[in-house]
């Protein structure tokens, strides 16, 4: 059956991560994805670089890649032809960049009224922080996150991947699509906002409503649940496992299979109270239970007594883990110059209208003659590119 975006036709003039993302999100679910690349080449591949970088790979399938030069006058002029029959421009540029070159949001939606323009950046398009760059971990450290991640010991800590980035992009592919929706009412168009500073204060949730209801910042979470006991990662004997008995019984049943019922007793975890002001006792006394055991066995008997628990994975495991292979959550494609393309599936399956991964991310300019067929006749096509305009 057709995907739910097929039809929508978007043209991607990001970079980097966050917005290739988003882009990307909107492929995967059927979108036409057109990437506007320069002629000098994508970021992160040196020149005379054999193949495309990890990084672009991991956030561009399911594109067409149209190289054009908006530096010059022709190659704006291309893209503003392009505009009417597009439905969403997605850029990550700073606030006042797409302005400079004539390609702001009001000229856009002027050419366009249906146009959906999605603009991503550090700080968003407001406010005193406005004109400052912005990366990833810029925004982790300045919405709060790093505080609440790590230990005592460590410090504030940041996330193990780009998740400022990736979270920016989650959250302009979910407005890109709400004002699609939008536009099916209304019959116009809108200009879509993501910030990295607003998409990670936008996902504090708990740990905001702590410090809203008690005056007091919390401090870093370290490995444990602030909130909850036992609930966090133990030692067993050949590595880590998370646990989660999140309330009362599920903590009885745990007890009872590490064979340690008298703890059910032991005033010091009577309560969920008693156990989180006595966390670190409960903590040592389970990583001896634990330790007597390699992980595979907790987890499975652990399990079998309806507590969660899993084992701390790292990323090669996790590919080779059968609950994410039997979710199709690998996906392997032909690629010219890596040879087999793999990549993460799709994480949200729609069981009437699915997604799909249907290219591999796209050579430099590999598609431009087909998308630019559309618009121009091959004369106009050859002169364009002698005068580097497309490439």
């Amino acid at each position: 059956m057709a995907a739910p975006l097929e039809g929508v036709r978007v043209l991607d003039l990001t970079r980097y991560l966050a917005g290739p993302w988003a882009a990307m999100m909107l492929g995967d679910y059927g979108a036409d994805v057109v990437k506007i690349e320069s002629p000098k080449g994508r970021e992160f591949r040196p020149p005379g670089a054999e193949r495309d970088s990890y990084f672009f790979l991991s956030a561009n399938r399911n594109k067409r890649s149209l190289v054009l030069d908006l530096r010059q006058q022709a190659g704006r002029e291309v893209f503003e032809k392009l505009v009417p029959s597009y439905d969403v421009v997605i850029e990550n540029f700073r606030p006042g960049v797409m302005e400079a070159f004539g390609l702001g949001s009001a000229r856009l939606l002027g050419l366009n009224p249906r146009l959906v323009y999605c603009g991503i950046s550090g700080f968003g398009s407001t406010g005193p922080y406005r004109d400052r760059p912005g990366f990833d971990q810029i925004a982790q450290g300045m919405s709060g996150f790093m505080s609440l991640t790590g230990t005592a010991d460590s410090g504030p800590t940041r996330a193990g991947i780009a998740i400022g980035d990736l979270l920016a992009g989650i959250f302009a592919a979910q407005g890109i699509q709400l004002a699609l929706l939008a536009r099916e009412r209304t019959g116009r168009g809108q200009v879509v906002e993501a910030s990295l500073l607003e998409a990670m204060v936008g996902i504090l949730s708990w740990g905001a409503g702590m410090y809203f209801e008690r005056g007091t910042v919390p401090g870093p979470a370290g490995q444990h649940h602030p909130l909850s006991a036992p609930y966090g990662r133990f030692r067993a004997s050949d590595g880590y496992l998370n646990i989660a008995a999140g309330n009362e019984a599920m903590w009885q049943k745990l007890a009872a299979a590490l064979g340690r019922e008298d703890w059910c007793e032991d005033p010091r975890f009577l309560g969920p109270l008693e156990r989180l002001k006595n966390r670190d006792a409960l903590t040592e006394a389970m990583e001896v239970e634990l330790g007597r055991r390699p992980g595979g066995h907790w987890v499975e008997r652990v399990n079998q007594a309806g507590v969660p628990c899993g084992p701390v994975l790292d990323v090669g495991e996790v590919f080779a883990d059968p609950q994410v292979l039997a979710r199709e959550m690998l996906v392997e494609l032909p690629h010219a110059e890596v040879g087999t393309f793999r990549t993460t599936g799709l994480p949200v399956k729609l069981s009437g209208t699915p997604g799909a991964i249907r290219r591999s991310p796209p050579l430099h300019g590999e598609h431009s003659d087909e998308i630019l067929a559309e618009l121009l006749d091959p004369g106009e096509i050859a002169r364009l590119r002698e005068r580097g305009v497309l490439g």
